[in-house]
């Protein structure tokens, strides 16, 4: 519920409600509402992660995962060190280099996949990419390769509207960066071989660990594919041509921290108490919804994305389209300092990559009521600023 702001101010400009909780941050996202540290009393602090109590939450976490999103229970879900970088990086590593890659970028962390594969893996690759706003036709690529993406570009507000353009009889592997949609969006697990997030986006949780979740497709590439580089320990998923089964039972690769499982699993049951995944994405809805009809509403700010189908409900993306705006990075931080400073809306400031403008995180641990009660506040800080 948003808090009515006590009537201390002469200003009678500045709105009457305030967020309760002004964190809008694209990553790390709002802790779920009902959050407290009291909670993850359990945790086994001190404890060995591969003690029994440590395997166990780690197993949970990995039962708990698969249960609310729906992962096919022939698929592997692991936790894996370096959040959801980590993940990914780990299997463009191992997987990638058997054939041609396709690799597809509409936002600066798609394009980040693109580097390691021309830079680093120097494999055989064709680079497709969409400015910030747009998306790469997904139908025109060649899935005979192995194509590499991000289903939701937490930098541009752009995200695939479906799986339909994956064919179900392709030959090539796809590897799908899923960081800002899942929890938020419904995943076709059929379409994807690698989906990888990170605890800190959808859910709340802290940064640091990643999730690497592998079709039987991925599984078999990897007991039958040994790339030509060398491999870090911390990307190792085989060995002598076998599958490491105890990394997706909660044997971590490398040392966890177990007070952020703990954190983890509390989001997990508080998703289940909202109605799992459907409650999230409802919620997720309903926030993006509200910032869409303000847009409507006023004509000096529209969605970044282009297509009203491809449009993120999580890192919702802005562009100011008033022509009084000369410099819009300058006019976008200003406005940004101004929300913060009023503790009404904190880091929604765009990418430093992308174009100028703001960028409000929209998952489901948002409540719906505090971007009802921010939204006025953003339009008291344009007019603020656009006459400063």
């Amino acid at each position: 519920m948003a808090m009515t702001q006590p009537a201390t101010r002469p200003d009678t400009l500045l709105p009457s409600t305030k967020p309760s909780n002004p964190r809008f941050s694209s990553g790390p996202c709002a802790k779920p509402p009902t959050h407290n540290l009291t909670a993850l009393a359990d945790a086994p602090l001190g404890r060995s992660h591969r003690a029994a109590v440590g395997k166990a939450k780690l197993k949970q976490a990995i039962e708990d995962t698969r249960d609310i999103l729906g992962v096919p229970a022939d698929y592997r879900i692991g936790i894996v060190p370096a959040s959801d970088t980590g993940a990914y990086e780990m299997a463009m590593w191992s997987l990638l280099g058997e054939r041609h890659a396709d690799m597809v970028a509409w936002e600066s962390f798609g394009a980040g996949w693109v580097t390691d594969v021309a830079k680093q893996l120097k494999i055989e690759h064709t680079v497709h990419t969409a400015a910030y706003g747009e998306i790469v036709d997904m139908a025109a690529l060649n899935y005979d390769n192995d194509v590499c993406f991000t289903w939701n570009g937490t930098t541009s507000g752009v995200r695939m509207a479906n799986g339909d353009a994956i064919p179900a009889d392709r030959a090539g592997l796809t590897l799908c960066d899923a960081t800002s949609a899942a929890f938020a969006m419904d995943l076709p697990w059929d379409k994807l071989d690698v989906t990888t997030f990170s605890w800190q986006k959808v859910l709340g949780g802290e940064a640091a660990h990643g999730m690497l979740i592998l079709s039987p497709r991925a599984v078999e590439r990897l007991e039958n594919y040994t790339p030509p580089w060398p491999l870090p320990k911390i990307f190792r998923l085989t060995k002598g041509g076998k599958l490491i089964e105890g990394i997706f039972v909660g044997e971590t690769i490398n040392t966890p921290s177990m007070l952020a499982v703990e954190d983890y699993l509390f989001s997990l049951n508080w998703a289940r108490d909202v109605g799992g995944l459907k409650g999230l994405i409802a919620r997720a809805d309903a926030n993006a919804q509200a910032i869409w009809d303000f847009c409507d509403a006023h004509d000096w700010i529209d969605n970044l994305a282009v297509d009203p189908a491809t449009r993120s409900t999580t890192s919702v993306c802005l562009k100011f389209t008033d022509d009084r705006i000369t410099d819009g990075a300058a006019f976008a931080k200003a406005m940004a300092k101004r929300l913060a400073d009023e503790n009404v809306a904190l880091d929604i400031g765009a990418y430093r990559d992308a174009p100028p403008g703001l960028r409000i995180w929209c998952g489901g641990t948002v409540e719906t009521s505090d971007i009802q009660a921010m939204l006025p506040w953003l339009a008291w800080a344009f007019e603020a600023e656009i006459n400063a």
